[in-house]
């Protein structure tokens, strides 16, 4: 394996090569706006996390099959499917080669299982953000814009919220200089309380971090539920990926949990975002490429509404 540094140069000489580009370092962290004016549809991995634990699918040829069996030609990658290939540089150019070949975009990495950002032991804390630093060249070589990170940390309430701000920062000044946002998602805990995650935000006081709110991850504990409405509305403004979580359908394909129209209409009308929304399926009543295309589907329903 490469040292951080000289690994980092590989990946950029490769992307620059690969793309005939020269590699922008500084380039701007932002999600690309639909052709219509609104969103663009991106497919969360995660949704098919059945198959590709089970081994029924391969995680390489992830960003084709998107293309190929959903019709959607953005992804959002989950690290834990390529965890024993972390420091393989060659898999990383396959990935990305698929990834090409298809003619899909890498939209991000969502992160997990690396340590927490807002760890109350300090060098731990710190081993958490040296942990995520792999992933962050990992999306710069396949040309994501994020990584989606978790803000898990322990303490009380402003305790967390300091701690889990000193990682984020930490983690930000690493991957904003690459051109790579640290975004974090609405993820349990205190991070599901959307006044705590945005007064976060405030704290870390970054353009490069940001939040990925997802329309159903709003668990504080056992014993409360967050308002997902009022939580979406209040991770907009620090938003640079949104998440369409469902689970199940109705009769007329309308998801049972969430209000989609309203829910868009807080994401597109109130706050004006036009970047990608994730299908983010993880139902059980239906098997997992029919919610896929149950949530693509209803996405584009309501997209279609916000225009006429």
């Amino acid at each position: 394996m490469f040292p951080v540094a000289s690994r980092r140069e590989f990946l950029q000489r490769s992307a620059a090569v690969a793309g005939g580009l020269t590699v922008a370092p500084l380039a701007a962290a932002a999600p690309e706006t639909g052709s219509d004016g609104l969103f663009k549809i991106s497919l969360a991995q995660w949704s098919l996390h059945k198959a590709f634990f089970g081994k029924q699918r391969d995680p390489l040829r992830f960003a084709e099959i998107s293309k190929k069996d959903f019709g959607i030609e953005a992804v959002e990658y989950v690290n834990q499917f390529y965890k024993d290939k972390k420091g393989d540089d060659g898999y990383l150019k396959d990935l990305k080669k698929v990834a090409d070949d298809a003619g899909v975009k890498s939209v991000l990495i969502m992160c997990d299982g690396e340590g927490a950002l807002g760890d109350p032991d300090e060098k731990k804390r710190q081993q958490a953000v040296d942990n995520h630093k792999r992933w962050v060249e990992w999306a710069k070589f396949l040309g994501c814009h994020a990584i989606r990170v978790n803000a898990q940390s322990g303490g009380g309430y402003d305790e967390q919220l300091a701690r889990a701000a000193d990682g984020l920062r930490k983690l930000t000044e690493f991957s904003g200089p690459m051109g790579i946002a640290t975004i974090v998602e609405n993820h349990g805990g205190l991070s599901s309380n959307g006044a705590w995650l945005a007064a976060v935000m405030k704290k870390v006081d970054h353009k490069m971090c940001g939040t990925l709110p997802d329309f159903g991850n709003f668990r504080v504990s056992k014993d409360e539920e967050y308002d997902r409405y009022k939580g979406v509305d209040e991770l907009m403004p620090f938003a640079k990926g949104v998440s369409a979580k469902s689970h199940d359908f109705d009769d007329k394909g309308n998801e049972t949990r969430t209000d989609y129209r309203k829910m868009l209409d807080i994401v597109c009308n109130k706050h004006k975002y036009r970047g990608f929304i994730g299908v983010e399926y993880e139902g059980s009543k239906v098997g997992e490429d029919e919610g896929i295309k149950l949530t693509k589907r209803l996405l584009e329903t309501v997209r279609a509404e916000l225009k006429s």
